[in-house]
């Protein structure tokens, strides 16, 4: 690899405010903010709105959709596949 083209990837911590929750990782992407992590270091920190902590998927907070509603409009719509 050409070094001059590629860019650094060292250790970043992603924050996630709203879980208050963070994970140390590697990561091309840099910031000016700096944490010092649990082993003693200094990281630059980037803040993310949305992670698996407190994403709906992931937490079950996930909403389900009445998919039985949308397809009795459907039918009623357009009729019922296979009906003349």
């Amino acid at each position: 690899m050409k070094s001059t083209i590629h860019p650094a990837y060292g250790p970043v911590v992603f924050r996630d405010r709203a879980a208050n929750y963070a994970f140390l990782t590697r990561s091309t992407m840099t910031s000016d903010k700096t944490i010092e992590w649990e082993d003693g270091d200094t990281y630059p920190v980037v803040d993310v709105e949305i992670s698996n902590m407190s994403h709906p998927f992931y937490t079950g907070t996930a909403r389900v959709l009445d998919t039985a509603g949308r397809v009795e409009r459907f039918e009623r719509r357009y009729g019922r596949i296979g009906e003349k």
